[in-house]
C-alpha cells in the first residue's frame, strides 16, 4: 500500500511498526503500518521459537518510511502509535536491534524529529501513544525532546524498562483564539 495510492488514510498511524509485536490485532484496518525496514530475519531466541532456538521476525509494513519525515499531511491521524528503535550500542549480530531496530549515534536529533513528526500528523486534540524501553537511554532523557509534556502513563520500576506515555496534540488554533481576546 503506497502513501499515493490511499484516498482516505487509515485512523491510525504507526509509523515504527517493526514485527507489529505490541498490536493485538496486527492486521488491524483502521491502522496504517510503517517502517523504514521490511526484511525476514532468523533470530536466536531460546525462550520462544523453534526446538533449534531461533524465530523467524518479519518486517513487512505497509509502507516504508523514515519517523523522521513522514509522508503525510498535517492534522491526518487521529492516534500515533510511536514505538522507535531504544537502542544506540549493539553489535553487528545483536538480537535487540535486529527485533527492535537501533537508532543513529544523533538519536536526540532522530527522536526529536520523531516527535515533531508524529505530533505534526495528528489532528488537533489527537492522541499519541508513545512506548519506550529503558535499555540504554532514560525516558527522562526522551522526555526532553517532546515538544509537549504527557497527560499520564505507566512508570515499569527497575525490572521492567518499558514505559506506556499518553500524549495529546494540543488544538494551537484554540491557544491562538484565546491569546487574542
Amino acid at each position: 500500500m503506497s502513501s499515493e495510492g490511499l484516498t482516505q488514510l487509515p485512523l491510525i498511524l504507526d509509523p515504527c511498526c517493526g514485527s507489529r509485536m505490541m498490536w493485538f490485532d496486527r492486521q488491524h484496518p483502521a491502522a496504517l503500518f510503517g517502517d523504514r525496514r521490511e526484511e525476514t530475519i532468523t533470530v536466536t531466541d531460546r525462550s520462544h521459537g523453534k526446538r533449534d532456538g531461533t524465530r523467524v521476525l518479519r518486517i513487512a509494513p505497509d509502507v516504508r518510511l523514515d519517523f523522521r519525515a513522514l509522508p503525510y499531511r498535517d492534522a491526518s491521524f487521529y492516534l500515533v502509535a510511536f514505538d522507535p528503535p531504544h537502542i544506540v550500542r549493539a553489535g553487528p549480530r545483536s538480537w535487540l536491534a535486529a527485533k527492535y531496530g537501533k537508532l543513529s549515534a544523533d538519536w536526540r536529533d532522530d527522536l526529536r524529529q520523531g516527535f515533531a513528526e508524529c505530533f505534526r500528523v495528528l489532528k488537533p486534540h489527537g492522541t499519541l501513544v508513545f512506548k519506550w524501553n529503558e535499555t540504554q537511554i532514560k525516558v527522562r532523557e526522551v522526555l526532553d525532546l517532546a515538544p509537549h509534556r504527557p497527560l499520564f502513563g505507566n512508570t515499569a520500576g527497575k525490572k521492567n524498562g518499558t514505559h506506556w506515555l499518553v500524549f495529546m496534540n494540543p488544538d494551537e488554533r484554540a491557544s491562538r483564539g484565546r491569546g487574542e481576546s
